[in-house]
């Protein structure tokens, strides 16, 4: 059977020892080349030191991102027999809030690494605000360094109570704590000795059987159509179909289906997917739908299920974060790119901005939204969309602000349910 794949993310304040404990993971769970390990031991013996500093296979990443070869969000991948797993490495720092929402934007589970001697801290409420508001379904609040905190079972049941009231008040459905010293090696993968005390899941376990699949079962399906094919050929002279990826849910044979925005209707005639007919298609396969009536459809265009399908509005309410230096203001013409369709949009309004020092507290009608900002915002479209609410599917209720002038990325966006 072909192991699935688990999308993570870590999130940590400087010197909580993510770097750390992210090398004793791949070191751990053995999934360095021999190159690798090599290099970090030569690298560790020059600078003096009488064992391999396993910070070192990120904190390479690191150093290549200042310089311009890798940007934003660094990723490593890396195997077990039970599952394969793309590991996002975000910065920790205030200034880098937006590399942590595109390392975290797509991650079905994220580490949150605290100092055991320090505990929950500012920062460590920031990235659960964060988390929060990208709706990650599963948390890892890792207690780093317990061996300066003498193995303590009472700190560490401080440090897990204080955070998970926290991450209960955001929202956040699934938190998991566990104690860890990733300089030894303690609870990463193997199981400590010196933490007797606890009798969870050490971190590679529960990275190996978290439930994988960010999508709700029973979601309606969606099929953002990216290409139409219509070959023209003497052996298909008739054949058209609408090529794309199954964003959520499932399509199958004889279901009806309604083209959005233009709200036509259909019933899905076949199926083709790898150049073979099949009778159904679920998230995220790349398949081909042909349909038994001849509408309208394009590129940019949704099919869904005609019991299921999405509100069509102008109007798009939002939480965003901005991501550009150039700010976001009221009045900003930009474009709407949703799944496979761009549109034309204007801000209307931007009603508050989040203080992430505060949990998600509120600052009302802020002037602009800076970089890194998160905050909410009213938009008008010139054209009809067919947005989900994120809270709903993260895949279609996702959006990007695009400078029309020269193509910048400036805001990324999570749609709210649509009001009235």
């Amino acid at each position: 059977m072909t192991a699935d794949t688990l999308r993570l993310a870590t999130a940590g304040s400087v010197d909580d020892g993510k770097s750390t404990l992210v090398g004793r993971l791949l070191h751990d769970s053995r999934s360095l080349f021999s190159d690798q390990l090599e290099a970090i031991e030569r690298v560790s013996s020059d600078r003096g030191l009488a064992a391999p500093d396993l910070a070192l296979l990120t904190d390479g990443l690191r150093a290549e991102r200042e310089q311009g070869i890798t940007i934003d969000v660094a990723y490593r991948y890396f195997a077990t027999p039970r599952r394969r797993f793309i590991l996002a490495d975000t910065p920790g720092h205030v200034q880098y809030t937006r590399n942590m929402v595109t390392g975290a934007s797509t991650a079905e589970l994220t580490v949150i690494l605290v100092d055991a001697r320090k505990g929950v801290v500012e920062q460590t409420r920031r990235h659960a605000a964060v988390v929060a508001l990208l709706r990650v379904p599963h948390v890892v609040l890792a207690v780093n360094k317990m061996d300066l905190a003498g193995c303590s079972e009472a700190v560490f049941d401080a440090i897990a109570g204080e955070f998970r009231a926290y991450a209960d008040s955001l929202g956040i459905p699934e938190t998991t704590a566990i104690p860890v010293s990733a300089l030894d090696g303690d609870n990463v993968v193997e199981r400590s000795t010196r933490m007797d005390w606890y009798t969870g899941p050490v971190l590679l376990d529960h990275l190996e059987t978290v439930r994988v699949g960010r999508e709700v079962p029973g979601q309606p399906a969606r099929f953002p159509v990216q290409y139409v094919i219509r070959p023209r050929t003497a052996e298909h002279p008739d054949y058209r179909g609408y090529a794309g990826q199954v964003a959520a849910g499932v399509l199958w044979v004889g279901q009806e289906v309604t083209v959005l925005p233009s709200g036509l209707t259909s019933t899905i005639a076949g199926i083709d997917a790898l150049g073979e007919s099949v009778d159904v298609a679920w998230a995220p396969q790349s398949v081909t739908v042909r349909l038994a009536d001849d509408v309208d459809v394009s590129r940019g265009d949704l099919l869904a299920p005609t019991a299921q399908a999405p509100a069509v509005r102008r109007v798009v309410e939002a939480t965003v974060c901005h991501v550009a230096d150039k700010p976001l203001t009221v009045g900003q013409r930009v474009l709407l790119k949703h799944t496979t369709r761009t549109v034309k949009a204007v801000v209307r309004a931007l009603p508050h901005k989040v203080d992430l020092t505060r949990g998600l507290a509120r600052l009302d009608r802020p002037p602009a939204l800076a970089v890194n900002d998160i905050g909410s915002v009213v938009l008008q479209a010139a054209e009809p969309l067919a947005l989900d609410a994120y809270a709903d599917s993260r895949r279609t209720g996702a959006f990007l602000l695009i400078d029309p002038a020269d193509g910048t990325t400036l805001t990324a966006g999570m749609a709210a349910a649509p009001s009235g």
